[in-house]
């Protein structure tokens, strides 16, 4: 297996990695939720908050100057290693309430669906 292959691979890997978080809070978001528990919905919306975080990780990371040094194999590997850890960093700062987004969210649609 040459370099190009590999690449080609983390690459692939990467995309759906992103495309499954995205679809993931939609899955849960949709539907009525009328139909959902309390804990259901908390759920749905701390996995909410902690897209959120993610993305304004991501968006911050991008400010941060690359290195001109790294080759596209290493530039991929370390993207997906940094998304990765970006996941973990949102997901467990939500359940630690730190931006209390997720609260919010919930309370207002409590209030919404009359849960």
């Amino acid at each position: 297996m040459d370099i190009s292959s590999l690449n080609s691979a983390y690459a692939d890997i990467y995309g759906t990695q992103q495309s499954q978080t995205a679809s993931k809070v939609e899955e849960v978001l949709d539907g009525d939720m009328t139909q959902k528990t309390e804990d259901e919905l908390m759920d749905a919306c701390k996995q909410f908050e902690a897209y959120f975080v993610e993305q304004m990780f991501k968006e911050m990371m991008k400010t941060v100057p690359k290195s001109e040094e790294t080759t596209s194999y290493g530039s991929n590997l370390t993207e997906y290693m940094k998304d990765n850890l970006l996941q973990e960093i949102a997901a467990d700062s939500t359940e630690g309430n730190s931006l209390g987004l997720a609260q919010m969210l919930y309370e207002q649609m409590k209030r919404n669906y009359d849960l």
